[in-house]
């Protein structure tokens, strides 16, 4: 819950605009040039994998080891997770309508930070579950994780500046508010197809 609203608030405070607000300005000077080498093949090798290419390739090789691992419903959460992140930011972009570099680059959310976010999600999940840790280890867990994936792509993102730093924390919120609900269909499909006596497993 608090995430959406973090989303609602941030796609409020900046839409139509087209620079970068107060708060990026606290993280990165907007007249710099990108980061140099080595870190800017860093970033573009982390880029790459929230491109169309990249991310199929990565999701594809997810959903692989899950089913390796008879886990199903974990790999189908890789990729409706992921989906429905990008969905979701692709939505508010053309909805908040902010830009960057010119007019057509829309920034807010962002895609790439919501798509990593996402995959962390459904892996901390997975590694929960295969860990059987309880509530509160888990949900440690899976915060820690989507933290290290949302900041790790984000801070590519930035570097590169294809978005600004709140373009990032509104990708990483938009993917915990999408995720969680995703698994929950994901669950419930699921448990329709155990009710046919399909065997199914986390």
């Amino acid at each position: 819950m608090l995430a959406a609203v973090v989303v609602a608030v941030l796609a409020v405070l900046y839409a139509g605009h087209t620079q970068p607000g107060t708060v990026d300005r606290w993280f990165v000077d907007p007249t710099s040039d990108s980061v140099g080498q080595p870190w800017r093949r860093v970033a573009l090798a982390l880029d790459f994998f929230g491109e169309p290419v990249g991310s199929v390739a990565l999701v594809a090789a997810l959903m692989a080891g899950c089913l390796l691992l008879r886990r199903p419903r974990a790999a189908a959460l890789f990729a409706a997770g992921a989906v429905a992140s990008v969905a979701t930011t692709t939505l508010l972009k053309q909805v908040v309508g902010r830009t960057i570099h010119g007019p057509g680059n829309l920034s807010y959310p962002s895609g790439h930070t919501a798509f990593a976010t996402a995959l962390a999600v459904a892996l901390a999940l997975l590694a929960a579950g295969l860990l059987r840790l309880g509530r509160t280890a888990g949900l440690a867990l899976v915060l820690g994780v989507a933290l290290a994936g949302g900041a790790t792509m984000g801070w590519a993102q930035v570097a590169l500046g294809a978005h600004y730093p709140t373009d990032v924390l509104g990708g990483w919120c938009t993917a915990l508010t999408v995720v969680p609900a995703t698994g929950w269909l994901v669950d419930r499909t699921a448990g329709r197809m155990s009710g046919t006596g399909l065997p199914v497993r986390r």
